[in-house]
């Protein structure tokens, strides 16, 4: 069995698979400001999609996005200001999405939630 950090690059690797399958182009992974980070940032068509990923091993914890709380959505936006301010365009669209990966047994489900939030 894996440790959380690598089931969490396992968690994030399947949600840019599946950015990549439906048209998006990988940005940045683990784009860092501070101590605060987002997972993945996404591109298509001119929209820009700040992605959250969240990874459980079953049900236990309850559902994975749970865990994206008021506090976590600001730290993304705090991130997402930054790399807007140094990356961003003009006719860009900003939003923010997250991904649910639940892993039981061998079984993978993942779940995409566009425009998750708003700030």
């Amino acid at each position: 069995m894996d440790g959380p950090h690598e089931f969490g690059r396992e968690c994030e690797a399947i949600a840019a698979r599946s950015l990549i399958a439906a048209g998006w182009r990988i940005v940045a992974r683990n784009y860092r400001f501070g101590h605060r980070e987002i997972d993945l940032i996404a591109h298509r068509c001119g929209v820009i999609a700040f992605v959250e990923v969240k990874g459980r091993r079953g049900t236990g914890y309850g559902h994975p996005l749970e865990a994206i709380t008021a506090r976590k959505r600001d730290e993304i936006r705090r991130v997402a200001e930054h790399w807007i301010a140094r990356h961003g365009r003009a006719g860009h669209t900003y939003r923010f999405d997250a991904f649910a990966v639940t892993r039981i047994g061998g079984t993978v489900r993942v779940e995409h939630l566009e425009d998750a939030w708003r700030l």
